[in-house]
């Protein structure tokens, strides 16, 4: 018996989906959107290939988090330089960025390697519920 590696697929062989995420938990539908861009929901996964779909995700700033995360959530960055900690809570971060909160769950969730940036490039975050795929004719999907 063979075993059979599947190929990198085309951008005309990805899907494209709309995900509305008002009112969903932020973890959780991080988690179902990596796993989407990530391609894990496909019969032909394979770790080493990016063969991922599309996802289109609307109101992506009305996402509920649960207890006090929106005030005791902090996301840290370095500036390089000494003592150059700089922390943000959730609630700062939606007020100038709607959408990195969202960007940066779904990036933690995604594999560290080469294959990363590809996949983060097919992410389409917006935080109203107009979008401008509609081209693509992108299937609704309910989380």
């Amino acid at each position: 018996m063979k075993t059979i590696t599947p190929k990198q697929c085309t951008p005309a062989e990805r899907k494209w989906y709309v995900v509305d995420a008002e009112g969903q938990t932020l973890g959780r539908l991080a988690t179902k959107l990596a796993v989407m861009l990530n391609g894990k929901n496909k019969v032909d996964f394979a770790s080493h290939v990016d063969n991922g779909d599309y996802v289109v995700v609307i109101n992506a700033d009305k996402f509920v988090v649960t207890w006090k995360k929106m005030t005791d959530k902090m996301y840290h960055r370095h500036t390089g330089y000494l003592g150059g900690l700089k922390s943000t809570s959730l609630e700062d971060m939606l007020k100038k960025k709607p959408t990195k909160a969202l960007e940066l769950a779904i990036s933690g969730m995604l594999p560290k390697n080469k294959l990363r940036k590809n996949m983060l490039s097919r992410l389409k975050l917006f935080s109203g519920t107009e979008h401008k795929y509609e081209a693509q004719q992108p299937e609704t999907v309910q989380l």
